[in-house]
């Protein structure tokens, strides 16, 4: 373009200086939205927290790139510094980590916390090692329920199979005390009312048992809290011990004992991972280390 020039240059107003610090805040801003991955995505994998809870941190202003407040969906690239509340974390190890899953057979009386305060057994000190990242339960267990309990250090593949929305199968095998006619069974397909709301087992099943105690394998798609045992005292009837058998495509091998791990293999990694929509990995993974 051309510069047209100025009447009476010698009484024009002199331009400003250019705002420095604007000007490398929106050099800053700009470098890291244009290449890379997604913030809210790296961190999940990493299991630093949820999506959801990494968008809120934005938003609340605790997140920052390069000293810059960042907004959501602002891509990172190799040398960002980032940082949450102030402290720096070390987010380029999260985008090589491979995915792990593991199926832990968790016993009665532990509970699903990193820490508890009443000096409980706690299930993450059973676990394997990871040299990167941390372990993130899929889901709970009470302390009354036993079995099956899924952990990955990706994030991401723990909040797809959690959300709602995926409508992912859980199988229990549950004991009852008392007397289950058809009927009962008909009335918990079909839906009864608790107290937060109607709910309803998928599937029952007899499995087996003669006189008082009979065991059923029942299917719930939702993980509201203590809700197999709910359904079933909504009928009058005891349960007198429930384990977790599945997760979706995951079972609970019968050679694992309470207490013990098993890995998915990448056979089983990836029919996990398709279930949810994320495509499936290739990269190989170092043994995992024995937790105490």
């Amino acid at each position: 373009m051309k510069n047209k020039k100025q009447k009476n240059s010698q009484t024009s107003t002199p331009s400003r200086k250019p705002d420095i610090k604007s000007q490398q805040t929106a050099e800053q801003t700009t470098a890291v939205t244009d290449t890379g991955e997604r913030i809210q995505k790296i961190l999940a994998r990493g299991g630093i927290g949820s999506r959801r809870e990494i968008e809120r941190w934005i938003e609340e202003g605790r997140i920052n790139v390069n000293g810059v407040k960042v907004t959501p969906g602002l891509h990172l690239k190799s040398g960002d510094q980032v940082q949450i509340n102030g402290r720096v974390i070390n987010w380029e190890k999260y985008t090589q980590q491979a995915t792990r899953v593991i199926v832990y057979n968790k016993p009665t009386g532990e509970v699903v916390t990193r820490r508890d305060p009443q000096g409980r057994p706690v299930v993450f000190t059973r676990l394997p090692k990871l040299d990167v990242g941390r372990w993130i339960s899929v889901g709970r267990l009470d302390i009354n329920t036993s079995g099956l309990l899924l952990l990955t250090n990706n994030g991401e593949l723990a909040n797809r199979l959690m959300h709602p929305s995926t409508e992912v199968d859980r199988e229990y095998a549950v004991r009852i005390l008392g007397e289950v006619p058809d009927e009962m069974i008909e009335l918990l397909k079909e839906g009864v009312e608790l107290e937060d709301g109607k709910a309803h087992f998928d599937d029952i099943k007899f499995f087996s048992g003669e006189g008082a105690n009979k065991w059923f394998h029942v299917v719930v798609k939702e993980g509201r809290n203590r809700l197999v045992r709910r359904l079933w005292e909504s009928q009058g009837v005891t349960v007198s011990r429930l384990m977790r058998v599945r997760y979706g495509p995951a079972v609970l091998p019968g050679n694992v004992r309470a207490h013990d791990s098993y890995e998915l293999n990448n056979k089983e990694l990836s029919l996990l991972m398709e279930f949810v929509g994320l495509k499936a990995e290739k990269s190989l993974k170092p043994a995992l280390r024995k937790g105490k």
